[in-house]
């Protein structure tokens, strides 16, 4: 098990660099900066042992002391210069490289296949994109800067206290590296619970995702001590998945500074039997008290980076697991958008389609259906039947199990997914708009739109004069949230597809969210893009509950389970005294009487 962790930390961390590459000079830099810094600090306690030797004997020799002291000053902004420098460059690179992975994540959740979506938290998706590229951010900075810092640090620091006293710095090399197999072994056991942290993290940013979309729910049912107890249980999961993180990871620091502390001690005792007796020294010199000084200092300097690299274990741990979830999403494959462009389609056929979303619990089956140019097709049923499904599948969102669905007599799946959507214009139940104005939300689907052009769709949903009253008109920055009704969304939905003018429409539910006297005049205005005055009329797909609103439909298919049970106009299906009749009936029934 292990092994497998070790090797998975390794491809992880491989993936990681790739990333990083890129931007391996301003990391070159940064090591640069890191070199020169080290070296002014290790120059330090030389400069500082020299002024100690300047001042233990009976005279105080001011002339050197004052050089020693500029020296001093200057070699402590030369270090705080080039540590800033060295932290601008690896933050830089560390925020630049996130940047990368976030953006391939996100690109792999707006190309990846819808099933692969569906299969998915949606607020663990975002809590992906957001707070663990954030995290890798940071391990990548803490990182690169103290492992850069204290790699110089250690060696230089061996190789002055070696030109001091070979045998002090022998005891320092064999004692110190104990701190680095406690951390070690002490690191090991934290990874599991940093992952698990992670994960845990993104189940509480999909459980706050998910409640604060749905509060008017939450609140319209009373469920809100239900809501407060589910969030409780993943909250207290996370926290004691943090806390067992955390404490393992916080046995280091102590460890390594009680080692510290002694190697401390062993330097102090050595240096002052070597200082008394003569003897220890680099090829017989005497050890001084600036001596001494300098091999406390370098002792202190020498663990220093041990303790910080430790700590970087620590962090690195976190990163990694954080770099796993967004690189997962990064590996999701894309939808596949190969094949010929498909322009002006209105006219389609459904042979022997069979579809499941899953393969025990079979959905459409053996459908036939043939539409011809121009025609108007309205799809009803009870909820489950298969009537978005099998919009979902016209717009190629999945692909059929068996069967063939031909766009102009052509296979669908010898299309590119791309170009058979645009010749679909498609309006949903649920209605969106994003972060801008009106003006672009209504431009949506064609960008380069004019304000004409805009106006004379928001004209055609009926949605103009309330455009008009908000306070700065088309220009008024909407958002999902800002107060604005469904009803006020699906309008501005509506309008976004009459401007595109696509050669199809699909309508799911598009006035649902609207009051009837609305509903009457975008019916008109439907009716005008699906049958234009010029009599080219647009094939169109109506999924609707609301009877009334099919009753012109060329043609109409009531499905159950999944097939097909009755289709026919309106007047013949109330002939028929069928299953779309009882629908009828039952739904008009208070008018009928």
């Amino acid at each position: 098990m292990a092994k497998s962790k070790n090797k998975m930390n390794t491809a992880t961390l491989g993936r990681l660099m790739k990333y990083l590459r890129p931007h391996a000079g301003l990391l070159a830099f940064a090591f640069l900066c890191a070199v020169i810094s080290a070296a002014a600090m290790l120059f330090t306690p030389v400069i500082i042992g020299n002024a100690v030797d300047c001042i233990v004997e009976y005279s105080v020799d001011f002339g050197k002391l004052a050089v020693y002291l500029c020296v001093l000053a200057g070699l402590i902004a030369a270090v705080m210069l080039f540590q800033w420098l060295m932290n601008l460059c690896a933050q830089r690179a560390a925020h630049l490289t996130v940047r990368d992975a976030r953006r391939d994540g996100f690109a792999a959740i707006v190309d990846a296949p819808l099933k692969d979506i569906d299969a998915r938290s949606q607020g663990d998706l975002a809590a992906r994109i957001s707070v663990d590229a954030d995290q890798i951010a940071d391990g990548i900075v803490q990182g690169s800067t103290q492992i850069f810092t204290g790699t110089v640090t250690i060696i230089g620091t061996l190789v002055f206290m070696i030109l001091i006293s070979p045998w002090i710095a022998l005891a320092v090399t064999v004692l110190t590296p104990l701190s680095l197999l406690v951390s070690y072994f002490v690191a090991r056991g934290t990874h599991k619970y940093f992952t698990e942290q992670t994960r845990v993290r993104g189940e509480l940013y999909a459980k706050t995702d998910e409640t604060v979309r749905n509060r008017a729910v939450i609140a319209a049912y009373g469920y809100s001590p239900c809501a407060e107890r589910d969030f409780g249980v993943i909250n207290d999961e996370l926290k004691t998945c943090g806390f067992k993180a955390t404490f393992y990871s916080s046995l280091v620091n102590p460890s390594t500074r009680l080692i510290n502390s002694l190697v401390y001690a062993v330097v102090a005792v050595m240096g002052t039997v070597f200082a008394i007796t003569g003897a220890g020294g680099f090829m017989g010199k005497v050890v001084s008290i600036g001596g001494i000084t300098q091999l406390l200092l370098y002792a202190n300097q020498f663990a220093r980076p041990l303790n910080e690299i430790t700590g970087v274990i620590t962090e690195f741990q976190t990163s990694l697991a954080a770099a796993r979830r967004i690189l997962d999403l990064a590996d999701m494959p894309p939808q596949d958008d190969d094949g010929k462009r498909l322009e002006n389609c209105n006219s389609i056929e459904i042979k022997d389609l069979d579809f499941s979303y899953v393969p025990e619990k079979p959905l459409i089956q053996d459908m036939n259906v043939k539409v011809p140019n121009g025609t108007l097709v309205a799809i009803v049923g009870r909820t489950g039947c298969g009537k978005t499904t099998l919009i979902n599948l016209l717009m190629r969102f999945y692909d059929p199990d068996d069967g063939q669905i031909l766009l102009g007599g052509t296979d669908a799946s010898e299309f590119s997914r791309s170009s058979v959507r645009k010749n679909f214009g498609m309006v949903l139940q649920d209605s969106w708009v994003f972060k801008g104005t009106v003006r672009d939300n209504i431009a949506y689907g064609k960008p380069d739109a004019t304000d004409e052009q805009i106006v004379a769709a928001a004209k055609a949903a009926h949605i103009d004069g309330f455009i008009r009253r908000l306070p700065n008109g088309y220009d008024t920055v909407i958002d999902d949230g800002d107060g604005i009704s469904q009803g006020q969304k699906q309008l501005i939905n509506i309008a976004r597809i009459m401007l595109v003018d696509p050669p199809m429409l699909i309508l799911d539910e598009a006035t649902s969210n609207i009051d009837t006297r609305t509903e009457r005049k975008v019916q008109d205005a439907f009716d005008k893009l699906l049958r234009p005055a010029d009599g080219k009329k647009k094939t169109g797909f109506v999924v609707a509950h609301r009877l009334s609103t099919i009753v012109n439909a060329d043609i109409i298919l009531v499905m159950d389970a999944g097939k097909i049970i009755e289709r026919g106009t309106h007047k013949e299906l109330l002939e028929k005294g069928g299953a779309y009749a009882e629908l009828y009936k039952a739904q008009f029934a208070k008018e009928a009487q």
